[in-house]
């Protein structure tokens, strides 16, 4: 293949859902080989390092790195914008921005003189205000000694290489005599509350590419989740043509302004968007002004308008309103069932052992959502988590947390609501006030019956076994069906199992959860 003979995407009408890394990082690799004129992106995570999975992209190299350069080589302009993040609080993701963006600019340099690229480390617009910047310094200063920790725990070499990729963290830190770094503590950090959560392409302006996944490899993972639980990361992207894209290419060319707080956004119809922007006065918060939360909203009404069943597989379940909306839905409507499907434990609970005040708020407020729709809906709910269907291996523990009856976890990261089998949504975000007030994201909302119903059994199978009859993706039977085989699996021993499922350990979040008063829910 050459820069003269492109890889020709079959043309395909309506939305496909890819289920996994496995499924969406060949999908999109063929459609940025398939591109003609011009790439418009926004991701949280690019890693030019990530590998090619598709037989098509692997014959013209190994890594995106490849992919990228061979792109601008056929003279197809890519617009991105890369998350970047609070140095102080966030140092790795910090470094890992940057250390794209050098990659960016090395694979422009390589493609020649037709490369047309431009790539915008962005920080969220949004500062926290001195009042309670002064309130949080101790937790700051904190944050600093451990970025400092981290970058005197590498060697010499790899030290520099790393603070040059970190130029937001510089102006905190100074270089001692024997070349560590030390926190500089006569400064006031600025922090960033928010941040660019969407993950997002528009190609040739008629194919959309978006959901929850970032594109590095922590995040490859295939359906038979068969590595290691710290490995695992179930996830969804929809690859989609139709009216959406205009309204995501749009999105994509005016959110930075909006967040900026120099236009409103424009209105759309099948795109869904959490943005916030800097407030004018903002000494005294903590956090951004909302200026659109249609994810919000678009729960909200489809939740109050659902009959039989509401499925949501998500990160975090953490909005109390939320919450407080399904609980009332519930008691409005007594044939109405609710299945929820969370990750066992955060990742950082689950993988590294994390104790921070942020992770224990984050339970406190998600045990605290689960009980009251819980109470609500009685036995028409089923809460739910996954694990792998063999026996944990014994080479990995960091914690209690990593494991579920005996099984490692798979991580959900999904961001999926579908209600009945008439509308869904798939986005970016999280169902927590970060994502649904703070955050920038972006999803779809979809509505045709069939889609919709294809989107459900997909997904619902993917977590069933492979001879699960029709009870288990009925509406009406859906909460018993799963509710029985994941206490069935809960008795079995791991190896014995039938698919993914287990009861979600509310307990555990419960206990491990901390309430902060007075800290904003949306930091969580």
């Amino acid at each position: 293949m050459n820069a003269m003979q492109p890889f020709q995407l079959r043309e395909k009408k309506g939305t496909e859902l890819l289920l996994t890394a496995a499924e969406a990082f060949p999908a999109f690799e063929r459609a940025v080989l398939a591109s003609k004129s011009e790439i418009w992106a926004s991701f949280r995570i690019f890693d030019l390092d990530t590998r090619l999975r598709s037989d098509e992209a692997k014959k013209i190299g190994e890594t995106w790195f490849d992919l990228i350069v061979h792109t601008l080589a056929r003279g197809v302009r890519i617009r991105m914008v890369l998350t970047d993040f609070d140095p102080v609080v966030r140092p790795k993701l910090h470094a890992l921005t940057w250390r794209s963006m050098r990659q960016f600019y090395a694979a422009r340099e390589i493609a020649g003189p037709r490369a047309d690229l431009d790539v915008i480390p962005s920080l969220h617009a949004s500062r926290t205000g001195i009042v309670p910047r002064l309130a949080v310094l101790p937790m700051a200063w904190v944050a600093l000694r451990r970025a400092c920790k981290w970058l005197n725990a590498l060697g010499d070499d790899e030290r520099k290489v790393t603070l040059h990729d970190m130029p937001g963290l510089l102006r905190y830190v100074h270089t001692k005599g024997n070349r560590t770094v030390a926190p500089r503590y006569l400064t006031v950090p600025v922090l960033f509350p928010a941040t660019h959560h969407q993950k997002l392409a528009v190609i040739d302006r008629r194919l959309l590419y978006i959901g929850g996944l970032d594109l590095n490899d922590r995040r490859f993972d295939t359906p038979e989740h068969d590595q290691e639980g710290k490995d695992t990361w179930q996830d969804v992207q929809l690859l989609m043509d139709g009216r959406v894209v205009a309204e995501a290419q749009e999105h994509l060319e005016t959110f930075l302004s909006v967040v900026s707080g120099h236009q409103p956004p424009k209105p759309t119809r099948r795109l869904l968007r959490t943005l916030s922007k800097r407030r004018s006065s903002d000494a005294v918060h903590f956090g951004p002004s909302p200026v659109a939360n249609e994810i919000l909203k678009g729960h909200l009404t489809l939740i109050r308008r659902s009959k039989r069943l509401i499925y949501l597989e998500t990160q975090f379940f953490r909005d109390r309103q939320l919450a407080r909306t399904l609980a009332d839905a519930a008691r409005k409507n007594p044939d109405l069932g609710l299945i929820v499907i969370l990750p066992a434990a955060p990742e950082e609970v689950a993988f590294e052992a994390s104790d921070d005040l942020d992770s224990r708020f984050g339970e406190f407020l998600q045990a605290r959502c689960l009980r009251k729709v819980r109470k609500a809906f009685g036995d028409r709910v089923f809460i739910g988590a996954a694990a792998q269907p063999r026996a944990a291996s014994k080479t990995y523990k960091k914690s209690s947390r990593e494991r579920l009856r005996g099984a490692e976890l798979v991580y959900i990261h999904s961001k999926v609501s579908i209600f009945d089998d008439t509308e869904a949504i798939i986005s970016s975000a999280n169902l927590n006030g970060r994502s649904l007030r703070w955050d920038t994201e972006a999803g779809v909302f979809l509505s045709q019956g069939k889609t919709v119903e294809e989107v459900r059994k997909k997904i619902f199978g993917h977590w069933l076994p492979p001879d699960a009859k029709e009870e288990y993706f009925a509406l009406d039977t859906a909460v018993r069906a799963w509710r029985r085989i994941a206490i069935q699996n809960a008795r079995r021993a791991p190896e014995d199992r039938k698919g993914f499922l287990l009861p979600y350990d509310l307990k555990a979040a419960e206990e491990f959860g901390v309430q902060l008063p007075g800290v904003p829910e949306e930091m969580v």
